[in-house]
């Protein structure tokens, strides 16, 4: 898989892709993410992306031909599965998503700055929309982040053990169930007796049960769709 991310602050986006997951998805040559400079393909001698907008109001709109050049740009080398835009008012990403995106091969992510960016662009060459919850960040480039993680490390691969990434939580519109480790009993605190009695059939019921009580208690959204 190749994600091509563009952005005005390539910076904020360079701690998460060098480090855990991401990185050894990389060097594995399973995915890879390039990220793209828009001031490269800005106007003038300061490389302006962004404009005042039509009507009037408050802050600044980024603008369509900056975007569209680079967008058509990267095209040139490529076909793209998939355009995301990162907005607030897009679709609000969930489990889902991240597995259909990760069965595709070429995405782009577009992160939007001040007001967003020209709704042309969206019309028109965006092809999916998300938002990472209810709230407003400064810019694009974190939920970009965020969600190139949920779709790498569904990659075939990446993870050491494939099965972890069935059993997270949402995979199955369930919260996941409690976790234990060593030791057994930590300053009295002890683990289920079920964990430990290697009867394996026991332990995936209860497993289950936990994760409907849990998702009854803390999400019951979850289970009303």
């Amino acid at each position: 898989m190749r994600i091509d991310i563009i952005t005005v602050l390539p910076e904020l986006l360079e701690g998460p892709f060098a480090h855990s997951i991401l990185k050894r998805a990389e060097d594995k040559g399973i995915a890879e993410v390039h990220i793209h400079q828009l001031r490269n393909y800005g106007v003038g001698k300061h490389q302006q992306v962004d404009d005042y907008q039509y009507g009037g109001g408050a802050g600044m709109v980024m603008q369509c031909g900056p975007l569209v050049d680079c967008i058509e740009d990267l095209q040139k080398d490529r076909e793209y599965d998939a355009i995301l835009y990162m907005t607030p008012d897009g679709k609000r990403y969930d489990q889902g998503d991240a597995n259909q995106l990760s069965m595709l091969g070429n995405l782009m992510i577009i992160c939007g700055h001040y007001k967003g960016i020209d709704q042309r662009v969206r019309d028109h060459w965006v092809t999916h929309e998300y938002s990472i919850g209810d709230y407003v960040l400064s810019g694009g480039e974190l939920a970009a982040a965020v969600i190139s993680d949920s779709i790498i490390r569904l990659i075939p691969g990446v993870l050491n053990d494939e099965t972890s990434a069935l059993t997270d939580s949402f995979q199955d519109d369930l919260l996941a169930p409690p976790v234990y480790t060593r030791p057994e009993d930590f300053r009295g605190h002890k683990v289920p007796e079920v964990l430990t009695s290697g009867n394996f059939k026991a332990i995936e019921a209860w497993r289950e049960e936990e994760a409907y009580k849990r998702t009854k208690a803390r999400r019951p959204d979850l289970l009303e769709d």
